[in-house]
């Protein structure tokens, strides 16, 4: 079950996340650290209406930001779409122990036909450079790959911006 998020949610997502920080850091992809993704933007999603959780069997596994709010770091990019009805996907997370059965495409069926529903003309997130599973993921669901961004705070390396214009 897909479901809004609460702040009652918040420790079981930012253990999720920091379990997906070890498992990236693991394997040299330096994408999540300490400081990122934080407490204080899951409150801020939480607080916006923009966080979703996934539960199985009662309990939290994984996490997404549906947002239509434009990041200041997007403004550059050269968009498929206009700058006016888009939704942002950002901190798709689910339990290491429970990826690889389909939670993740779950997660972005759901955004995907939230966008749908709600008339938005696209959908917009950015994965990390160095994360090539994220980007056959993205690139399997249709997302074409545009600019590239830099958040100085995560890592040197650039992350890379996705449209799918619907």
């Amino acid at each position: 079950m897909i479901r809004k998020a609460t702040l009652k949610d918040l420790d079981a997502i930012l253990k999720i996340t920091k379990s997906c920080a070890e498992k990236l850091i693991s394997k040299n992809i330096f994408q999540w650290n300490d400081s990122y993704p934080s407490r204080k933007a899951f409150k801020n999603d939480i607080h916006n209406d923009w966080l979703y959780v996934r539960e199985e069997k009662g309990k939290v596994i994984g996490s997404i930001c549906i947002s239509d709010f434009m990041d200041e770091e997007y403004i550059a990019v050269k968009w498929l779409s206009t700058n006016n009805n888009n939704i942002y996907i950002h901190r798709l997370a689910i339990d290491p122990t429970h990826q690889g059965q389909g939670f993740a495409q779950k997660m972005m069926n759901f955004a995907e036909n939230f966008a749908k529903k709600n008339d938005y003309q696209s959908i917009r997130l950015d994965t990390f450079s160095m994360n090539l599973r994220n980007q056959r993921f993205y690139k399997q669901r249709g997302y074409k790959k545009l600019g590239s961004i830099f958040f100085p705070n995560q890592s040197k390396e650039p992350f890379y911006c996705y449209e799918l214009v619907l």
